[in-house]
């Protein structure tokens, strides 16, 4: 026991000695700037120089061998030599050689590992989906490495895909297919890719896709609040929405030519000074390539000096509606009070010719008795 613990410290030492030249490995993202140092010990001036992993000499103790102005010197001391790499590519990667030539050659190599970051590219198979149908969306990820793992997430929420791959010399390509039913609300949602490489912490990428649903027009005549009289300037606003969107609107009034005053400007309709003549039914018409709308509007144009209903904003149903639960209510109590009337009167009749029954038998008891009583007097005389 004695001589190993004399033994050990003096191993431990010898191999720190004889460990002149030491080098670390480096992990790196492509496009990012990597450096690889040479740490020396107990260096005495020897000659220090790096190598590539083709062995090409990049640094001969100071001085550049090679010229790609990609690799510069950091430093060069007596306790380490460093270089830089900017830009560095896949083509890169490898060991890199630290070479110590004094008596004995000494060399260490760093292990110089390139990742490739996901960049995700979203579109979608074929043609823009219509309302009802389904979308199918493709996400690729051109390059990475490790090979990236794909996610979708549409309004936040996960959604599965099938997803495949393919390598290229150090690289893999990732392609993930997802497919569901689309309504017309969905136009211009978001659906979004990620992608990370799994094993390399901050390397997630989204890329965020918006959707175009296809749908016929939807068209919608603002109708003015007011009531129009003779002079009265009318404005009629018409709202329209569709995929593809409608290059325009169509203003004419039904059964009837548009007013020689009217002026159509887009989807704004005009009149001025407006006459009785001018009353009748205006349409709005919007159409593209999967369908036609169009709303109407009719316009009733008073005398100045008619009178004329105010108008209120509770439907003309909904009063009808009240009304009739209200009447029906009082004929249903109606019933009930006829019912409850003609029952109680029933009973007092029947209770009464009751009584009469018992009031007949009673006189004529009594009569008969008489009559027995008479026979009895007659009999003792």
């Amino acid at each position: 026991m004695c001589c190993t613990e004399k033994i050990l410290p003096l191993l431990l030492l010898y191999l720190v000695e004889c460990q002149v030249v030491q080098a670390e490995n480096v992990t790196v993202m492509e496009g990012d700037r990597a450096e690889i140092a040479c740490k020396l010990h107990s260096y005495d001036g020897s000659i220090v120089v790096i190598q590539n992993p083709y062995r090409q000499t990049l640094f001969f103790n100071g001085t550049r061998a090679l010229k790609d102005e990609r690799f510069q010197l950091v430093s060069f001391t007596n306790k380490q030599l460093r270089i830089a790499l900017s830009d560095i590519r896949v083509e890169d990667e490898g060991g890199y050689y630290c070479q110590l030539y004094s008596e004995d050659t000494h060399h260490q190599v760093a292990v110089v590992t390139v990742l490739v970051p996901p960049k995700p590219v979203v579109e979608v198979n074929g043609d823009d989906p219509v309302e009802n149908g389904d979308v199918e969306l493709i996400c690729t990820v051109p390059r990475s490495k490790p090979p990236a793992r794909i996610r979708w997430f549409k309004e936040k929420k996960q959604i599965q895909g099938v997803s495949s791959q393919q390598q290229s010399g150090k690289t893999f390509e990732i392609t993930s297919v997802v497919k569901f039913p689309v309504q017309r609300k969905d136009n211009g949602g978001i659906v979004t890719c990620e992608a990370d490489l799994p094993s390399v912490k901050s390397s997630k990428q989204r890329t965020d896709f918006s959707l175009s649903v296809r749908f016929p027009p939807v068209v919608k005549i603002q109708p003015p609040s007011v009531l129009f009289r003779e002079g009265d300037d009318l404005s009629l606003t018409c709202s329209i929405t569709g995929n593809p969107q409608p290059d325009g609107v169509v203003w004419s009034r039904l059964n009837d030519t548009l007013p020689g005053r009217a002026e159509r400007r887009g989807n704004l309709l005009t009149i001025a000074a407006l006459s009785t003549v001018d009353n009748g039914t205006y349409v709005c018409e919007a159409e593209n390539e999967l369908g036609r709308s169009a709303d109407e509007y009719v316009l009733v144009v008073y005398d100045p000096g008619a009178v004329v209903e105010s108008q209120t904003s509770v439907s003309y149903a909904v009063v009808g509606g009240v009304l009739a639960i209200f009447v029906f209510a009082i004929i249903c109590v109606l019933i009930v009070t006829v019912w409850f009337s003609m029952r109680q009167k029933g009973s007092y009749l029947t209770h009464e010719a009751s009584g009469l029954d018992e009031h007949g038998e009673a006189r004529e008891a009594f009569i008969n008795g008489n009559e027995t009583h008479e026979r009895k007097k007659e009999y003792f005389i």
